[in-house]
């Protein structure tokens, strides 16, 4: 076969990909989109940006999201090394991004005075100390070295070779089939660990919060990739998904922000209007996750 000829299959073969693509593909697309914000980012992250920080680490969480997501295709050693390299980079995004929140949440009208009374400027102080450390982890090779190494193995990782593989045996499981029944567990998943939401403690409150966020960001990524069920039906899961990860995040940074006061005084330490806010917004949820229920299965 001349060199043409191997063009022009090569290029039947995309064709192809594209107009039915397989789960390998769309792994691939998202995940190669999350590396490149994290690097669009980096430069921004760097000079202090707030915003670019909070855009990282949502290019993390989806990254994350669609690996486990993927996970009889993507999951390979490879991963589980870079997992624990992301690891390492979210700690110092996580304190840059959590001291951010603290700051407007200081900032706002309602919350001014009781912040500038009761923990006046060991926030600001806190959030310059958090940002430097992340510009130094950024910076370094380490990073760097990490970065460099998530864009190759969504290129020409181990798994991209064992799914060729599964291909070719006729093993590959259809794209819709499969992102059908795994929307569909997640879901599940989400309105059976929020069943008893009222009464979860800080930690399962955490944890039902990142699968929601997860489970949202899929429902983005694949809701124009792949013919499910109606569009409406997915902006109704969706919708709830989103508030109720939205509504859980703002009831922990409210919480985080009323312990930032040193005062033993329990009622002391409390924001303005802090008890009737917390209720709202633990009320909010529940709708949200009533809403998720009752929304038809993928």
């Amino acid at each position: 076969m001349t060199q043409a000829d191997k063009a022009k299959a090569s290029g039947r073969r995309k064709a192809v990909a594209v107009a039915r693509p397989d789960c390998a593909t769309v792994f691939q697309k998202i995940a190669q989109d999350c590396v490149a914000s994290i690097k669009a980012h980096h430069g921004s992250a760097c000079a202090g940006d707030a915003e670019a920080v909070h855009l990282i680490r949502v290019a993390i969480t989806r990254l994350r999201a669609t690996v486990s997501f993927f996970a009889p295709i993507a999951a390979d050693a490879e991963w589980l090394r870079l997992k624990q390299e992301i690891a390492w980079l979210n700690v110092s995004l996580g304190a840059a991004r959590d001291s951010d929140v603290m700051v407007e949440y200081a900032r706002r009208r309602r919350y001014r005075a009781w912040a500038g009374r009761v923990i006046g400027a060991d926030l600001d102080r806190r959030r310059t100390q958090d940002h430097r450390r992340l510009v130094r982890c950024l910076r370094s090779a380490r990073a760097r070295r990490l970065i460099d190494a998530l864009a190759v193995w969504t290129r020409q990782g181990p798994w991209l070779a064992r799914w060729e593989a599964a291909a070719r045996r006729g093993d590959a499981e259809p794209l819709q089939a499969y992102c059908g029944r795994e929307l569909n567990r997640w879901r599940e998943r989400l309105i059976r660990k929020g069943k008893d939401l009222a009464s979860l403690n800080t930690a399962r409150r955490h944890h039902l919060r990142i699968r929601a966020k997860r489970f949202r960001y899929m429902l983005e990524a694949l809701t124009d990739i792949v013919a499910m069920r109606s569009r409406a039906e997915l902006r109704h899961m969706h919708r709830a998904a989103k508030r109720l990860q939205r509504t859980l995040g703002d009831l922990r940074d409210l919480r985080r922000f009323a312990r930032l006061s040193p005062s033993a005084d329990k009622r002391a330490k409390r924001p303005p209007g802090y008890r009737r806010q917390r209720e709202k917004l633990g009320n909010a949820a529940a709708g949200a996750w009533r809403d998720l229920k009752q929304a038809g299965a993928c």
